[in-house]
């Protein structure tokens, strides 16, 4: 039997050069610049000349001392939301809400009932920039449950026969 070789192999180095090393360089060292801290003395007197400033260009009238100019009366304009509808209504026509969502795989428009009552079988007429079609309502749906009448303050879906788009105004024909 042939005895087996124990303990590691010698290998023979190679005469070539070994390969050549990079040498470490070293990083120079950043200067920070300095920032110079305000101090509170200064901040403060930045505060009272910009108060003086806006003193000049803002003057108040102490009382009891006549007004620089004459004193103008601004009247306020209409109010910016009005239930007030945009469309003049027909002599048989009353407003009774507006549409505020339109589902067109359905064919539903949601509409906001702000005054007046709204039943089942009544004619409404749904009028607005580019809609304007009258139709009688045969169902309407409140919060998903079938209901017969509407009062003010509910927003209740209605089938529609058209497309009715947000905003427009929905009258009751008497």
């Amino acid at each position: 039997m042939a005895q087996k070789a124990k303990g590691k192999k010698k290998v023979k180095k190679s005469n070539a050069p070994e390969p050549a090393r990079k040498k470490a360089t070293k990083k120079k060292a950043v200067k920070k610049k300095t920032t110079k801290k305000r101090t509170a003395k200064k901040t403060i007197q930045k505060k009272a000349v910009r108060k003086k400033a806006a003193k000049k260009l803002s003057p108040r009238a102490k009382p009891g001392t006549p007004p620089h100019k004459e004193s103008v009366l601004i009247e306020p304009g209409p109010p910016s939301i009005s239930l007030i509808p945009v469309e003049e209504p027909a002599a048989n026509e009353e407003a009774i809400g507006t549409v505020t969502h339109y589902y067109s795989d359905l064919g539903v428009a949601v509409v906001q009932i702000n005054k007046g009552a709204l039943k089942a079988g009544n004619t409404i007429h749904v009028k607005g920039h580019t809609s304007d079609f009258s139709q009688q309502v045969e169902s309407m749906e409140y919060e998903h449950q079938h209901v017969d009448q509407a009062f003010p303050g509910q927003a209740v879906g209605i089938k529609v026969i058209d497309h009715a788009r947000e905003h427009d105004i929905v009258f009751l024909v008497k």
